[in-house]
């Protein structure tokens, strides 16, 4: 990312205030996702694990943990709103994306595991659902997939006529936070899938060269976190090993410049807060929420130092989120939304699906962002990539290639 030469003798840039999206548009009728009762703040199950909530990858894959320390580095997938409720075509093709590039060994092996960002299932979480919009399609990923809920994960389905509605997360606590390894879900099948056990609907997964602290951000448009958690989510950021990259993933996203969603101030408030009370700044944030694809950078907290921020809601939910436009033209990149310098969309697509491929290493991180056939396409393309980003994270700078 080019930037202005400054004199010596001018300040540094301050850093980005974890901020602003652009104000919301209403979409049409058509692409708004039916209302239920559970659509405003949800209260949070009772955790399957104790505090700080934390989990070592080395309890679900040892052996790809000794070879990731071996090697140098680690690798494992991302995305989010997968959920093939109306239309499982698309969630379909990124599964068969994700199948292929489990089995590509990079410069540090295979992918590790499939982290995912919330939005599981559509609409609210109902446990019938599992098995066509979970199980079925990643039936021949051969990964552990991890992640935190979406807020169509938390949302509450009561249409009048159960004699016991679901209470929120249920089925996601039951399919994703188990008290121990080796159990079946009853909403699996006939799936080999076990459920995963994460110790929260919030947490911290331990991994070599890198931690990701998972915050759940509940239902309401925008996000909401209250202080309990907040808390819990400074005291993570703080206590994070510091000779590891720190990633945090979020399912509402801070900056985004589609015309459905965009970018939330509730979150952008929560982190910059955090961030503070933690004395501590992530090196990289992702989420879901928005369906699309966008890359931005923003000023980080010393002088030439920059945070990456990824939307990542491309999974397989079928209906994708238009960007923006300035001036009725497509958005060109790089760019600087108005009013709000420091920030830059480095990257966008908003027409396909796809996933991404982190790779993290002692002093690097480096995101690989696929897309995968149209559904009116040859399904048997390998995913094409699309985008990269290579992060010196212990310096905050962008590296080349």
């Amino acid at each position: 990312m080019s930037k202005t030469p400054r004199t010596p003798a001018a300040p540094p840039p301050a850093p980005h205030r974890f901020a602003q999206g652009r104000p919301r548009t209403t979409p049409p009728h058509s692409q708004q996702a039916p209302l239920f009762k559970g659509s405003g703040f949800q209260p949070l199950p009772a955790p399957t694990g104790k505090p700080p909530f934390r989990l070592d990858l080395a309890e679900i894959v040892p052996d790809a943990v000794a070879a990731a320390e071996k090697a140098g580095g680690i690798a494992f997938h991302m995305v989010g709103d997968t959920g093939g409720v109306k239309d499982p075509n698309p969630q379909t093709l990124v599964a068969a994306g994700l199948v292929h590039d489990a089995e590509v060994a990079g410069p540090y092996g295979k992918p590790a595991f499939f982290y995912h960002l919330g939005d599981v299932i559509y609409f609210d979480g109902q446990a019938e659902e599992y098995l066509p919009q979970f199980y079925d399609p990643y039936g021949q990923y051969p990964l552990p997939i991890m992640g935190i809920p979406g807020n169509h994960d938390g949302d509450v389905f009561d249409d009048g006529k159960r004699t016991n509605p679901l209470a929120s997360l249920e089925t996601f606590v039951r399919n994703f936070c188990a008290p121990e390894p080796g159990r079946k879900s009853p909403d699996a099948g006939d799936a080999e899938r076990t459920a995963m056990i994460q110790p929260n609907v919030y947490w911290t997964l331990s991994m070599p060269f890198a931690t990701i602290v998972g915050l759940y951000t509940n239902v309401p448009e925008g996000g909401a976190v209250h202080k309990d958690q907040e808390e819990w989510f400074a005291t993570e950021l703080a206590g994070a090993p510091k000779d590891k990259a720190l990633l945090v993933a979020l399912h509402h996203p801070l900056h985004s410049l589609d015309t459905y969603h965009s970018g939330s101030k509730t979150m952008a408030a929560l982190l910059e807060r955090a961030a503070k009370a933690a004395k501590r700044q992530p090196h990289l944030v992702f989420s879901g929420h928005v369906h699309n694809y966008q890359r931005f950078t923003a000023n980080g907290p010393g002088r030439g130092e920059v945070t990456p921020f990824f939307v990542a809601g491309r999974g397989g939910y079928h209906n994708l989120h238009k960007m923006a436009k300035v001036d009725g033209q497509p958005i060109v990149t790089p760019y600087t939304p108005p009013g709000q310098d420091g920030l830059v969309l480095n990257s966008y697509y908003d027409d396909r699906f796809g996933f991404m491929r982190l790779e993290v290493s002692a002093d690097e991180v480096q995101v690989r962002t696929y897309t995968v056939p149209r559904p009116q396409e040859k399904w048997d393309q390998a995913p094409r990539l699309y985008d990269t980003l290579r992060f010196d994270w212990k310096r905050r700078k962008i590296l080349p290639g």
